[in-house]
């Protein structure tokens, strides 16, 4: 059996005392081919309900049923693409269940309540005019036995869903439980690792932060010797420094462009230096999300990172005091121009000061470099670990797939349970059908009982009667006989031979057919046709009512071995009988008139 379609759809289920409400039902279609002894064909469609396991209605459509159905439907294919295209529908069907006006919808109509009788299940399009029935099939409720059966499968399917999943799990448990102790392990390494490089940079921020508060201290004790300097020696400068205006103020032009590109060079350098700790930042942020433990460490970096950059604000603060500074002395020199040989010496030592400061910026900056390469190593350790994570993916993927699997052979196992339940069902169904057909036999067996015993009993009545008209017949013919040799010949007035009888062959005698009413006479009129010397002989008792009136017809029909009369050949052609007492005259029976 091949399953064919198993999904949950919304179907609209209306009973006869119950309004019309959506359930979710499960519908099974599955495509049974049967090659012994016959090749056969069956789609059999199946619906339950995950919530009631007591609800079961199915239906199994063979080709020839498929025949009848498309006569009665007006269907346009054939049973070989009839599953595809109840399938499409019903995947139409749950495509557009979750809109607010669906266009196609699923019907379940119970003529009784939702577990007792048969169940239609229709797939209906609606418009604007009217609901079209696209195909409609009757379902039949399961019985006792089937629901139990189907119980049972559920239930050893569960079973050893159950067994094989506690068998995986324990499997899956310890696999786990040893991966976690690896990667506590791990773990518990990279956090002795990480502890250590926050000492090492709590020791270097602590060097580099007295460091540079002893810079500071020098430089500030540096300027206020040469701001004394200076006012000395202003006074003393003044006329060195006329002559020298000219030449001095081209020198600091050309100088202060120099430093506007130092400074631009220093600003470019601080630039990339904050785009390589945002780079940083990003690859911290997506370790973090990776493992959360990993989030602590990289914002303790951040910090650290920010406290640099505080470090590096307040550099460039110190830069800027020093244009600033150097703005005052541009002042100055305008206001007192004698003081302009003198500032060469302190743009000088402004300058050595600078070049000071760049070769810190540079330690920096190689500080900087081992920082990212410590951090690169880290983010390599992180890859290890999503690498380790990837590989645990991949098992329980494996492991997945393996479920599914089995998945599909217990499916497998439930339709050849199912196929054995339909083929018991079609057997139960040949049974009571041969069970019908037994006592339809056996009623007419006894009505045929009953009609041999009538026709017996009709038999043995005619026997009877055959019997006495035998004797009646022969004991007439005797009598005659007896009455026709002793008579005298009769005279030729009352009869006559008939003139087409043959002289030359023997008399037979011919007995002709007599009326019904002839045979319901009377004893006493009876009496009237005999001689008057044998009047007194009992005659044979009337007929009874019922009886077959009149005699057989094969008595009354001309017979080559009828009785002859060869003693009155000679008295008939010489004389005439005598004539008959006239009391009545009514024909023989069994001579002609």
């Amino acid at each position: 059996m091949e399953t064919l379609f198993n999904k949950r759809l919304q179907v609209y289920v209306k009973c006869k005392d119950c309004e019309e409400r959506k359930a979710n039902l499960r519908v099974n279609i599955d495509l049974r081919v049967t090659s012994n002894p016959v090749y056969k064909r069956d789609l059999v469609v199946r619906l339950t309900d995950d919530l009631d396991p007591y609800f079961l209605y199915s239906l199994s459509i063979s080709e020839e049923d498929y025949q009848s159905l498309k006569v009665q439907q007006g269907l346009l294919i054939d049973f070989a693409s009839f599953p595809q295209k109840f399938i499409d529908l019903l995947l139409r069907c749950l495509s557009e269940q979750e809109l607010d006006s669906p266009r196609f919808l699923l019907h379940l109509a119970c003529q009784s309540s939702l577990h007792d009788g048969a169940a239609h299940f229709s797939v209906v399009e609606t418009n604007a005019f009217k609901h079209l029935n696209h195909l409609s099939l009757k379902l039949l409720q399961g019985s006792d036995k089937e629901v139990k059966d189907y119980l049972a499968t559920c239930l050893s399917s569960l079973k050893e869903d159950k067994q094989s999943l506690e068998v995986k799990l324990k499997k899956t448990e310890e696999d786990l439980s040893r991966q976690l102790t690896y990667a506590q392990q791990t773990l518990t390494e990279k956090t002795k690792e990480l502890d250590k490089l926050r000492s090492e940079w709590t020791s270097q921020s602590t060097s580099l932060s007295s460091r540079h508060s002893q810079d500071l201290m020098s430089e500030r004790e540096k300027a206020l010797e040469i701001q004394s300097r200076l006012q000395q020696q202003v006074e003393q400068v003044r006329q060195e420094l006329e002559s020298t205006h000219l030449r001095s103020s081209q020198q600091l032009q050309s100088r202060l462009a120099e430093l506007e590109v130092s400074t631009r060079d220093l600003t470019e350098r601080r630039y990339k230096n904050e785009s390589t700790i945002r780079d940083l930042k990003i690859k911290l942020s997506s370790a973090e999300e990776e493992s959360q433990r990993a989030k602590q460490q990289v914002s303790s970096l951040r910090r650290e990172n920010s406290t640099l950059d505080t470090e590096l604000h307040n550099k460039e603060r110190l830069v800027g005091q020093l244009q600033t500074r150097l703005a005052v002395l541009e002042q100055e020199v305008n206001d007192k121009e004698q003081l302009m040989g003198r500032t060469r010496e302190v743009l000088e030592a402004t300058q050595q000061q600078k070049e000071t400061m760049e070769g810190n910026v540079e330690s920096k900056d190689h500080h900087i470099k081992k920082l990212e390469s410590k951090v690169k190593s880290l983010s390599e350790e992180l890859i290890k670990a999503n690498g380790i994570i990837k590989k645990l993916q991949a098992d329980l993927r494996g492991l997945a797939e393996k479920i599914q699997v089995k998945n599909r052979v217990t499916v497998s196992q439930e339709k050849v349970v199912q196929d054995t339940s339909a083929k018991l069902h079609t057997a139960s169904r040949h049974l009571q059908d041969a069970q019908q057909q037994l006592t339809h036999k056996d009623e007419q067996v006894s009505k045929l009982k009953e009609q041999l015993e009538t026709t017996i009993q009709k038999l043995n009545e005619s026997k009877e009667v055959l019997k006495t008209n035998e004797n009646v017949i022969g004991w007439l013919n005797k009598q005659l006989n007896e009455k026709q040799l002793l008579k005298k010949p009769p005279p030729p007035e009352s009869f006559q031979t008939p003139a087409a009888l043959p002289t030359t062959a023997g008399l037979r005698a011919q007995f002709y057919p007599m009326p019904s009413v002839k045979l319901g006479l009377s004893p006493a009129e009876a009496t009237d046709f005999l001689p008057t010397d044998q009047r007194t002989l009992p005659l044979p008792p009337p007929l009874k009512l019922g009886e077959p009136s009149g005699l057989d017809s094969k008595y009354f029909e001309r017979r080559e071995d009828s009785i002859p009369l060869t003693g009155l050949l000679s008295n008939l052609q010489s004389r005439e009988f005598p004539p008959r007492p006239s009391k009545h005259s009514l024909p023989s029976a069994y001579f002609s008139a």
